[in-house]
């Protein structure tokens, strides 16, 4: 079936059903909140161990953001009023100006896979001609930016806890997103000043900055290895098609039951790039009755490490290759 036919195929599965939406967002908030309490109570025992329960905390704020994340779709309320204001809610614990990112997600959506409009939204990468085109200086800087630690270690911290504190990428596009980007800051500097006032600096330093860091992190892996992988699919303006890198640009990531839940099934990423609208509850109701789409761009969480070491779009073989690959090439 082409990728347009399952954009009109998916369709019946973008209703939300507000019961289901109500729960999962108290089976992800309900938890999240006691481990975080759990955590400030241990810290008199041991900050080791609010340590440990913090990083563990950082799955549920990785599925409190996949709630804002569909929120920012119009997919997890009928009213989309009502899931502006939850995701604008949300945004203070995620760290992330909700109107803000649901634009620049928009863009990211609107122009994946597409050679000719990269720099919004995405993780940034160069074809090998642009990669040897550069300078000694522009090599190694792009070869420090995909290195693991930094691209899964600073680069997430710096992401949400400096980036986000402006409304980067629209700065000239008006009000709506300053605002978004300084209300965001207000709540999350009103929340820094509650629990230093009630329990001190501590509870910032062994709980609220291990579960964002971790999250943040987690979050950074999720999104890069969604469409980062050998076989994604990279075209320039005259030959891209929306709906072909929304199908065979997007990886369907199999991932154990646990990590599934924790990150809003949003493995199932080609589903979600054909259908945004779906809310992400209803995506493994996809799975199970097209088994087409079961089979494409099938990537497991194993064969996923490898992306890691993949940076430079090779334009010959149409495929995403490591820098040690891209030295063999003529």
């Amino acid at each position: 079936m082409k990728p347009q036919q399952w954009t009109r195929v998916l369709t019946k599965y973008r209703e939300p059903i507000p019961a289901r939406s109500l729960l999962e967002l108290s089976v992800t908030l309900l938890p999240f909140l006691a481990i975080w309490a759990l955590a400030w109570w241990a810290l008199s025992i041991s900050p080791v161990l609010s340590v440990a329960l913090a990083m563990v905390n950082a799955g549920f704020l990785v599925r409190t953001f996949m709630i804002q994340h569909d929120c920012g779709h119009g997919s997890f309320f009928r009213n989309r009023k009502l899931g502006d204001w939850i995701g604008r809610a949300l945004g203070v614990l995620t760290l992330t100006p909700y109107d803000v990112w649901r634009k620049t997600h928009a863009i990211h959506h609107a122009t994946t896979g597409n050679l000719d409009q990269r720099g919004t939204g995405d993780v940034p990468v160069l074809t090998v001609t642009e990669y040897r085109s550069k300078s000694r200086l522009g090599r190694v800087l792009y070869r420090l930016l995909r290195h693991p630690l930094v691209l899964f270690g600073i680069v997430p911290f710096y992401t949400f806890f400096l980036q986000n504190r402006l409304p980067v990428g629209l700065m000239r596009s008006g009000w709506r997103y300053w605002l978004s980007s300084q209300a965001t800051n207000a709540g999350i500097g009103g929340l820094l000043a509650l629990l230093i006032w009630f329990g001190g600096l501590e509870v910032v330093l062994f709980i609220f900055v291990p579960t964002m860091s971790l999250a943040a992190s987690l979050g950074m892996w999720m999104f890069y290895v969604q469409h980062q992988f050998e076989d994604t699919v990279w075209e320039r303006q005259e030959d891209w098609n929306v709906h072909e890198a929304a199908l065979h640009g997007s990886s369907n990531y199999i991932l154990p039951p646990v990590l599934n839940w924790l990150t809003g099934n949003i493995g199932a990423h080609h589903v979600h790039h054909l259908a945004s609208r779906i809310p992400f509850y209803r995506l493994p109701e996809v799975l199970r009755d097209h088994d087409d789409l079961v089979e494409t761009r099938r990537l497991t969480l194993r064969e996923s490490l490898r992306c890691a070491s993949l940076a430079l779009w090779d334009e010959n073989d149409r495929k995403l290759i490591s820098f040690a690959e891209a030295r063999r090439r003529p």
